[in-house]
C-alpha cells in the first residue's frame, strides 16, 4: 500500500506540470491584449513598452512560463492587473468559500443520490426503478444557472424564506455555522447539488444492480446471512465505484460553479474567474485556473488512494 501511495504521488508531479503549461498556455493563445485594461488611451509606444516589461510581457513565451512557474513554486502567483492586489491573497479565501459551497453541495448530493440509487438498485427492473431513472435524467439536464434563478424566485422572493444572494451581512470573513450564515448557502448549495445527485444515484443503481447479480451473492443467501448483512457485503463491494464518481463530483464542483456563484454572488473562485474574464485580468485567470487545477489533480490521487484502502483487491500498475 505505501509503494503504491509513493507511485502515486510520483507519477502526479509530472500531470501537475503538465497541467501548468496548459494554464499559461492557453490564457496567452486568448485573443486580445490582456494588458489593455491598463494601457492608457492614446500612450506613447515608450510607456506602452514600458507597462509591458513591466509585467514581463515583452519577452519571449517560454521565458515567461519559466519565470512564472518559479514564483508560483514560493507561493507567488503574481499580481492582480485590476486591483492591484496579490492574486494568492484574492485566491485563498475564494477557494475556501468555493469549497465551502462544493462541500455542502457534494454532501447533500451524495446522501440523495446514493438512497435513490440504493433503491432503484434492488428494485432494478420495476416501477421505482423507472422513477428514480426519470429524476436523475431531469438533474443532471436542468441547467445550473436556470434552476438557480428559479430557486431564488420561489424561496427569496415569493416566499421570503431564505437570501437570495451574498454570503452573510458580514462578507465572507463572518461566515460561520450558525443559522445566520448556513442560511446563505441553502439555495446555491441546492442548486449545485442536483447535477451530482443524478449521476451518483445513476452510478450507485448501476453498481448496486451489478454486485446483486454475481454469484457469492447466491453464496451469502445460502448461508443464511440476514438481510442487513448482506447489505453491508453489497455496499462494501460498491464503495469504490461510488467513491470515484463522489471524487470526480466534488473535482468538477470546483471548477465548474462559475454561473452559479455568478447567480448567487457568492464570493469563490467562480465569481472571481467571472470578475477575471470580463476585465481580462490575466494573472488572476492563471492564479484562479492553476489552483483549481491542481485541487483537481490532488482530489483525483484522494480517490485512487481511498479506493485501494477501501478494497485492497484494486490493483493498479
Amino acid at each position: 500500500m505505501f509503494v503504491y501511495v509513493l507511485r502515486r504521488i510520483v507519477y502526479t508531479v509530472p500531470i501537475a506540470l503538465g497541467v501548468s503549461i496548459v494554464c499559461f498556455a492557453l490564457i496567452h493563445l486568448a485573443p486580445g491584449d490582456p494588458l489593455s485594461a491598463v494601457i492608457p488611451e492614446g500612450a506613447s509606444p515608450e510607456a506602452i513598452a514600458q507597462i509591458r516589461a513591466a509585467y514581463g510581457f515583452d519577452q519571449p513565451l517560454p521565458v515567461q512560463y519559466v519565470k512564472w512557474l518559479g514564483h508560483v513554486l514560493t507561493g507567488d502567483f503574481g499580481t492582480s492587473i485590476m486591483t492591484r492586489r496579490p492574486v494568492l491573497s484574492e485566491v485563498a479565501p475564494a477557494i475556501v468559500n468555493t469549497l465551502t459551497l462544493a462541500t455542502a453541495a457534494i454532501l447533500f448530493g451524495f446522501v440523495l443520490g446514493c438512497l435513490l440509487g440504493v433503491a432503484a438498485g434492488y428494485l432494478a427492473g420495476k416501477p421505482a426503478d423507472r422513477v428514480v431513472t426519470a429524476v436523475s435524467i431531469t438533474g443532471v439536464s436542468i441547467p445550473h444557472y436556470w434552476l438557480g434563478m428559479v430557486l431564488i424566485v420561489i424561496f427569496a422572493v415569493n416566499l421570503n424564506l431564505l437570501p437570495a444572494t451574498g454570503m452573510g451581512e458580514g462578507g465572507s470573513g463572518s461566515f460561520g455555522l450558525g443559522w445566520d450564515s448556513l442560511q446563505y448557502l441553502v439555495l446555491p448549495a441546492l442548486t449545485l447539488s442536483v447535477i451530482p445527485a443524478g449521476i451518483i444515484a445513476r452510478s450507485v443503481r448501476g453498481t448496486i444492480a451489478e454486485v446483486r447479480k454475481q454469484e457469492f451473492m447466491q453464496t451469502l443467501y445460502a448461508k443464511g446471512l440476514p438481510a442487513r448483512r448482506v447489505f453491508l457485503h453489497v455496499v462494501k463491494n460498491a464503495l469504490p465505484a461510488v467513491l470515484a464518481v463522489m471524487g470526480l463530483q466534488l473535482a468538477q464542483l470546483l471548477g465548474g460553479s462559475i454561473l452559479v456563484e455568478t447567480v448567487f454572488s457568492w464570493p469563490g473562485t467562480g465569481f472571481l474567474l467571472n470578475n477575471a474574464i470580463f476585465t481580462r485580468d490575466l494573472p488572476m485567470l492563471q492564479g484562479t485556473i492553476l489552483v483549481l487545477a491542481m485541487f483537481f489533480v490532488l482530489i483525483n490521487l484522494l480517490v485512487d488512494i481511498l479506493q485501494t484502502a477501501v478494497d485492497p483487491r484494486i490493483k493498479r500498475a
